[in-house]
């Protein structure tokens, strides 16, 4: 098996050869090569690469649908940015901010379509798993920012309420990513099940992980400015362990969190998340679910030497700068 890095670089070269048609269309396929040019770390399709192999498959064989998980993950980028009214994506404009809304719901739009045909790249045997497996994960990403949504104009939203949301919305897509290598490598239906717990539990240790950066990351590493979910008052898993207080650290915060936005309420929300040890929580559950992660995979039938990529991209993930 090759490492993480090098399943990344092989997505990096086939997204780079992609060919997209010009002249006249170009204002609908030239967002599309912008979106996919910025970069990022194709956890996804590197996911779907690395489980083909480990479960005796080929990797190139699962090229297509893998670039599908890639490009779908990048049209919910699209559209969440729309939805978020956030101009910035990996450090620069995002598409709606650089051509406009209509380009980047269109651009969306054609993405998913495109995702679609790469995902069905498969071999007749496995079409129907990798497209069930596909399908069922694109409703659950879709509940999980219908959820993501809702949270927004609710005040009682809870941290069970907000881990089922992440699960949705990260935990599916990352899971599906595992499931569907999975099922490209010949994996029974039980290893594929078991690939999949692995990539939502992942998944959730990824986004608090994540939730963590927002405020007491570095800019300069993330890739966005720190501090934008507090004044975004965005229900993330720090904001929300925080109001679970009922002491007067928790009556505080209520009131930081009606603070306009800036760098003055950033700091004070920030000090009173490390006074009411709200870092130190994240901290644990990024553990608790990355040990759930691992106890998923001890019982997929490949051998420890197989199973070692997917321990080490755990910490890779869990300890991550960015």
């Amino acid at each position: 098996m090759k490492s993480f890095s090098e399943y990344s670089a092989l997505i990096e070269k086939s997204l780079r050869e992609l060919e997209f048609p010009q002249g006249v269309l170009s204002s609908l396929y030239d967002p599309i090569s912008y979106a996919l040019s910025a970069g990022g770390k194709r956890l996804r399709p590197a996911l779907v690469l690395m489980t083909a192999d480990a479960f005796g498959g080929d990797a190139t064989a699962a090229m297509r649908p893998a670039m599908g998980i890639e490009m779908y993950h990048n049209f919910t980028l699209l559209h969440d940015d729309v939805m978020d009214n956030s101009d910035t994506r990996r450090g620069r404009p995002s598409v709606h901010a650089k051509w406009d809304v209509n380009t980047a719901i269109l651009s969306g739009d054609t993405m998913l379509t495109l995702a679609t045909q790469l995902i069905s790249g498969v071999a007749d045997e496995h079409l129907r798993k990798v497209l069930d497996a596909f399908n069922a994960m694109a409703i659950r990403v879709y509940e999980g920012q219908c959820l993501d949504m809702d949270f927004e104009n609710r005040e009682d939203v809870t941290i069970d309420d907000y881990i089922r949301m992440i699960m949705d919305k990260t935990g599916a897509l990352l899971g599906a990513s595992a499931m569907i290598g999975a099922i490209i490598g010949g994996a029974s239906d039980e290893d594929a099940a078991r690939m999949y717990e692995y990539g939502m539990m992942l998944g959730v240790a990824f986004q608090i992980q994540d939730d963590w950066l927002d405020v007491f990351g570095d800019s300069n590493t993330f890739g966005k400015p720190i501090g934008g979910d507090i004044n975004n008052n965005k229900k993330s898993f720090l904001m929300l362990s925080g109001l679970s207080d009922t002491s007067a650290d928790g009556t505080a915060l209520r009131d930081a969190l009606r603070l306009p936005s800036g760098d003055t309420k950033v700091k004070v929300v920030t000090r009173l998340y490390e006074k009411m040890g709200i870092s130190e929580l994240c901290k644990k559950e990024v553990a608790r679910y990355g040990s759930k992660a691992l106890a998923a995979l001890k019982k997929v039938n490949i051998d420890d030497e197989a199973k070692e990529p997917y321990r080490k991209l755990l910490d890779k993930l869990t300890g991550r700068k960015r």
